[in-house]
């Protein structure tokens, strides 16, 4: 039976993870990281200080937009300045408070981001099956309220995960899969039974994004059914171009999420460690690279 000091256990901490094998080249690596950063932050800031200047752009549409653009800029702040430290500096240890917060908010962000796109699924369904009632139907009032709901429901199932990993023990020393930290990734290094941490767990994916994009792809169902019953084929390219830029950005959120899940779950150890690090890495920092970008092109 292993016998673990508790002094190790008080004083435990996570060892993040670089690409292996590949130390004479982390300085490098930590350059197209800084670029993603500066792209991100600045992209989505330009977003958001455009929609809120120009009163035209207090619309539906672009309120969603701006939101999607805070989750972006949450995501990239929660995650890049750490990875930047960890190539640069070597800076691999986390204490578990603070790998806990930031557990917390990268899947508070990614949660919401999943409401987020399900709300412009429902806003290019209304805006092209009911255009002459899409003013009537979301309202900024509506909107407000169903943006706040959003937020608390990731508030409410993201906010167990570190609370549920604050009870287990960690020896010293812990290493991680990622540069970051993610609940199943953390609650694999307990010494405990982690059976109602796994399930919670799968839960908040299923409860989350394992609902939104079935309604996503619904919305997408409808809105096709709607645009085949148009007459005219200019009418179809109109509205069809309308839900371009979403389902891109819907492709580039699920996509690598759907990546990461499979190689954590139902692969586990029989996937590769550096494919496990750089679905990581797509999984969090190309959409708010990306998004700004896939916006802006259709808006030129």
């Amino acid at each position: 039976m292993l016998v673990v000091n508790d002094t190790n256990f008080s004083f435990a901490v996570f060892l993040l993870t670089r690409i292996p094998r590949q130390e004479h080249v982390h300085p490098w690596i930590s350059i197209p990281f800084c670029l993603m950063f500066v792209i991100s932050i600045a992209g989505n800031s330009v977003i958001l200080f455009i929609i809120k200047t120009d009163s035209r752009l207090h619309e539906p549409m672009y309120i969603f937009l701006s939101m999607l653009a805070t989750t972006d800029l949450g995501l990239s702040i929660d995650t890049i300045p750490m990875i930047q430290g960890i190539y640069l500096f070597n800076s691999r240890e986390i204490s578990l408070d603070a790998c806990f917060t930031q557990l917390f908010f990268i899947h508070f962000f990614q949660c919401t981001e999943s409401s987020v796109l399900l709300l412009m699924a429902f806003d290019c369904f209304i805006a092209i099956h009911n255009p002459l009632k899409y003013a009537s139907i979301l309202t900024l009032s509506r909107i407000a309220k169903i943006g706040l709901m959003f937020v608390l429901r990731g508030v409410a199932v993201v906010v167990p995960l570190p609370l549920l990993l604050k009870w287990f023990r960690y020896c010293r020393d812990n290493v991680l899969s990622h540069s970051h930290c993610l609940n199943h990734d953390v609650m694999k290094k307990a010494y405990s039974d982690i059976t109602v941490n796994s399930i919670y767990g799968l839960s908040v994916k299923l409860l989350t994004m394992g609902l939104d994009s079935p309604l996503i792809f619904f919305s997408y169902v409808m809105i096709l059914k709607t645009v085949m019953s148009t007459a005219s084929h200019t009418e179809r390219l109109r509205a069809l171009d309308t839900c371009v830029s979403h389902f891109c950005a819907v492709l580039l959120f699920y996509t690598p999420e759907i990546g990461v899940s499979l190689c954590s779950r139902a692969f586990g150890k029989g996937s590769s460690p550096l494919l496990q690090i750089l679905l990581g890495y797509i999984s969090l920092l190309v959409p708010p690279l990306m998004n700004p970008v896939v916006y802006s092109v259709k808006c030129m």
